[in-house]
């Protein structure tokens, strides 16, 4: 069984008058243990997809499976295993970083106490940044 399963995915945004395509027809397979990059240009659709993965996003058609787990159906056991922080830009600019870890936890109704294990070793790594504003960090 595939990590990743994408069949079909379809995602579009705006109105019938002013349709944008961000997604058309996308399928494949990730397997366990393989190493698998998304990239493009702007605009490709590859947050769209990454969102769709993480059951942020509906998709327009398709459907996709992360672990086994359908992203539509199974969106809380995806959410138990999968671990997702936007970046710099999807970041609320006026809060801390800590504020923002604090935040996006708490949407998905945990706490970085409850989970500092799984995150310890990250969270080192930022923690000498914690108290700076999101909108003051460099983009590397």
């Amino acid at each position: 069984m595939p990590a990743v399963s994408i069949n079909h995915i379809i995602k579009t945004y705006g109105t019938k008058k002013q349709k944008v395509t961000a997604l058309d027809d996308i399928s494949f397979n990730v397997e366990k243990g393989e190493l698998f990059g998304i990239i493009g240009p702007d605009g490709a659709g590859k947050t769209s997809l990454f969102r769709i993965l993480t059951t942020l996003l509906l998709a327009d058609g398709g459907s996709a499976t992360v672990d086994g787990f359908d992203v539509v159906k199974d969106f809380a056991a995806i959410r138990n295993r999968v671990g997702y922080m936007p970046g710099r830009f999807s970041l609320y600019q006026d809060l801390t970083v800590e504020e923002n870890l604090e935040f996006f936890a708490t949407i998905f109704k945990t706490s970085i106490e409850k989970n500092y294990e799984l995150i310890k070793d990250i969270y080192i790594q930022i923690e000498p940044f914690k108290n700076r504003r999101a909108g003051k960090l460099s983009g590397g």
